[in-house]
């Protein structure tokens, strides 16, 4: 067979919509045909859901042809792809970034129009897609986003979630966490492959035979069997015909039910098979504080990888008669390492199926596979129990062993003698509980390796991967995260997107670094009127949000202080929350000083066994309670938690802003993404020297964020030396007064004492993320966006310049260097016109 699937065929495809009569291309027509046909409505029972609904089938539709089209072109000219691995994509709602990236805005706009509905109000029932969590999803979304709008040949592959995390709602303060059933009314973007489905097992024995010559063969028996079934959605680029693909495991069982047990009157037992198996690909993130959620857990990574690889490389086998161009034609990137069992689940296929032996499949392997390294928190890199492994995947871990016993052949040659260096670069770390070190694994079975931002990758180099870098000189890079500006600008704050236009063209959304003319406005009257008029329209948009969420009415002319983040220790809301505390003493200690009106906004939700970040939650909520009824407070201090975080929930929040609130203890935040997203929008920067700030200050300026706090180095210092917590306290008598208000139930009158845990992370254990060492800093910080922000045009200049210069900061950017630097890849634009 000759490489290449028209070898031997050189017929091209017949489109079936080629044939068809032109006036289907209108999107008038096709909507009003799938309103009748796909939904079965007329005008006496259509709902606006419907409108939404047929809408999006009218779109797919659009997609459907152009993706049929790109899929046909990457593989007629057989061109090297890029698989893209993420257990996350957190797309939020498809609707306007579709329309936009298709050129219909306008289009659709008018049409609904003329039938009497509003496309922003048929827009905002579309529910976000529950398929990620925070900004790991968030930035794979990106990714894929700036992929086909740079028309590389690209897929996505992921999970398929039936209920997403968790909605997240605010009883009496505290969390609760109710099911996000985003699917419940259907999804008119996924498209359902039942002829693409692969058997995923789990458990069973490994028995080997011996072949004469050939070394042993091993069989993976006794499995208990799940199916995964694919499903897609389309991806399109702004201005460009490809469209990619975004292809959803989802798990179901290897049979409906059992017949036998059906016809005995269990019924029960009957469908047990199906419900067991449906459960992994339920909710993303199970609680893995208990055995069930790590097993799970652990269903569910590999489920998703051995999905994957067996459709890789079944669609290289279409076209290739042998594997030993796989890696001229396939790249695969692990977005982190919760796809870590892609490395061994490659070598499975290529060994038992394949019968290739280990150390070819082992070099095909590591030149396939690059990895992303997304944290240098201990608890978020990934150790999975040998206990565990033997029970649930059991050849998965006799190869691991097999990887791990090659690996110290090499490092003992290397260093002879050298048993610390083998130890801290071993995927098998021994201890009360012997376990496999996913980023371990990720390191030696990766050509590639790279951080998300120049000081993460520094931490990475220097302490995370030390021995890791040094036996591999070269292979850990760094790439920089970025944000597509079609959906963060273009499609979020469509008023600052056409006076930017207006001024500096139309061509900045595929080119983010033309904002720099902006500069030369930065003088301009009408300019910076204008830029501050649509601040203000925007304020008071999410002004009227907060009220009908919350109840709470807030000031648009106060500065909106903004800090939306999954809650985590490292990323200190506490700090944040310590220094409104400190705001709201000082107001209530001087009641007549002129202080500037400030609405302190925060969103984020907390993992379900996270007590702490659930606690600092009902803490906010609480202070939010109490400030905003104060009567001395007189409106210049408001505090507010929007539930159920999303991705359009931040649409709505970030053009609002005017200060983002990124003050993570120095030397823990990888990169961060929000930070560009507010930035882009005209906030001002509140924030420590931490993951992608400093590249931010190198291209916006010190002088244009209110930077403080220790650097990565002093904190490293400061740890080493013994940092005291009490020492801060006993000097500041400021400090000394916000954190005995945790203690002395200022803030829980009816619910005494359920604050001290936070007060005892502070002042008893340590105050592992040095709230107390930066709060002074913090505040000083704070005081300074006060007096700026009474100069309203100095404070416009400043949010002028930090658009103009954040074009750094674009996903286009990143891709471009991963797809020289590490896949090797080319873009494939098309013209399908």
């Amino acid at each position: 067979m000759k490489e290449g699937f028209l070898a031997n065929n050189d017929t091209s495809p017949i489109f079936f919509s080629d044939k068809a009569d032109c006036v289907c291309d209108d999107i008038k027509n096709r909507f009003l045909n799938h309103l009748e046909y796909s939904l079965i409505k007329d005008t006496t029972t259509v709902e606006e859901w419907d409108i939404y609904y047929a809408l999006g089938l009218s779109l797919r539709d659009r997609l459907i042809e152009r993706w049929l089209r790109t899929q046909y072109e990457y593989r007629k000219r057989d061109v090297k792809k890029v698989f893209y691995l993420s257990m996350e994509f957190l797309i939020g709602r498809l609707l306007g970034n579709t329309l936009i990236n298709l050129d219909l805005y306008n289009e659709c706009y008018d049409m609904l129009k003329e039938m009497g509905y509003s496309l922003e109000d048929i827009a905002e029932l579309e529910p976000d897609m529950g398929l990620g969590n925070g900004g790991l999803g968030r930035l794979a979304a990106c990714f894929m986003d700036s992929l086909a709008t740079s028309a590389y040949p690209a897929y996505g592959y992921g999970i398929r979630y039936e209920f997403g995390m968790f909605r997240q709602e605010i009883q009496n303060g505290y969390q609760k966490e109710v099911p996000d059933h985003w699917r419940k009314n259907g999804c008119p973007w996924e498209i359902k492959r039942p002829e693409i489905t692969y058997r995923v097992r789990f458990g069973g024995k490994v028995i080997f035979e011996e072949v004469s010559g050939n070394g042993p063969i091993y069989h993976w028996v006794d499995t208990d069997d799940v199916m995964a079934v694919a499903w897609d959605i389309p991806v399109p680029g702004f201005k460009v015909d490809n469209v990619n693909n975004l292809r959803l495991w989802e798990a179901t069982a290897t049979d409906e039910f059992d017949l036998e047990y059906f016809n005995n009157g269990d019924y029960v037992k009957a469908v047990e098979q199906k419900t067991n198996s449906e459960n992994i690909s339920k909710v993303l993130y199970p609680n893995d504080n208990i055995h069930l959620g790590k097993v799970l857990r652990l269903k569910q990574e590999y489920f998703f990888v051995s999905a994957t690889i067996q459709d890789i490389l079944h669609q290289y086998k279409q076209d290739h008669h042998s594997f030993k161009d796989l890696p001229k034609k396939i790249s695969i990137q692990l977005n982190d390492t919760h796809p870590a069992l892609a490395i061994p689940e490659m070598m499975r296929i290529l060994i038992d199926i394949e019968r290739m032996d280990f150390e070819t499949a082992w070099d095909l392997t590591k030149q396939v596979f690059s990895y992303t390294n997304h944290t240098i928190l201990p608890e978020a890199l990934e150790r999975w129990s040998v206990t565990l492994f033997e029970e649930l995947l059991p050849r998965h871990l006799s190869l691991i062993y097999q990887i791990n016993e090659h690996i110290m052949k090499e490092v003992s040659s290397k260093y002879p003698g050298d048993i610390v260096k083998m130890r801290n670069v071993s995927i098998i770390e021994e201890g009360r509980e012997k376990s496999l070190h996913m980023a371990q694994l990720c390191f030696h079975g990766s050509h590639t390796v790279n951080g998300v931002a120049k000081l993460h990758t520094e931490i990475l180099r220097n302490k995370i991967f030390c021995d890791l870098n040094q036996l591999y000189p070269g292979k850990l890079q760094n790439k920089t995260n970025g944000i597509t500006p079609r959906l963060w600008l273009l499609t979020a704050n469509p008023l600052l997107s056409s006076l930017i236009s207006e001024h500096i063209g139309d061509e900045w959304p595929l080119d983010l670094t033309q904002l720099r003319k902006l500069e030369d406005y930065l003088d301009n009257p009408y300019f910076l009127e204008s830029f501050f008029e649509i601040k203000e329209i925007n304020k008071k948009r999410l002004s009227r949000h907060i009220y009908r969420e919350t109840g709470i009415r807030i000031r648009p002319d106060s500065i909106f202080d903004v800090q939306i983040k999954r809650m985590h220790e490292y990323k200190r809301q506490l700090l944040n929350v310590m220094g409104t505390i400190a705001r709201y003493q000082r107001i209530k200690a001087n009641p007549d000083e002129d202080f500037v009106p400030r609405t302190v906004i925060f969103a984020g939700k907390a993992a379900p066994g996270y007590f702490m970040a659930k606690r600092l939650i009902k803490l906010i909520n609480n202070l939010a309670n109490i400030i905003n009824n104060d009567t001395d407070i007189k409106d210049r201090l408001k505090v507010v938690f929007l539930p159920n975080y999303c991705v359009s929930l931040a649409e709505k929040i970030i053009p609002a802003a005017d200060l983002s609130c990124q003050i993570s203890t120095a030397g823990y935040e990888a990169s961060g993404t929000g930070n560009m997203k507010f930035a882009l929008n005209g906030a001002l920067t509140l924030g420590t020297m931490d993951g992608a700030n400093v590249e931010m200050a190198e291209e916006i300026g010190e002088e244009n964020m209110f930077i403080f706090g220790l650097r990565s180095d002093e904190v490293s210092n400061l740890k080493q030396k013994g940092y005291n917590p009490h020492t801060f306290y006993d000097q500041d008598p400021q400090l000394r007064a916000v954190v005995d208000s945790l203690l002395d139930d200022s803030w829980c009158q009816d619910e005494p004492g359920i604050f001290a845990p936070i007060w005892k992370s502070l002042m008893e254990d340590g105050d592992p993320y040095l709230n107390l060492a930066d709060f002074r800093a913090f505040v000083d910080a704070s005081d300074q966006v006060d007096e700026l922000y009474r100069d309203r045009e100095a404070w416009c200049r400043k949010a002028i310049l930090n658009i103009a210069r954040i074009g750094k900061f674009s996903s286009d950017r990143s891709i471009l260097e991963y797809a020289q630097d590490i896949w090797k890849i080319e873009p494939i634009r098309l013209n399908l016109h």
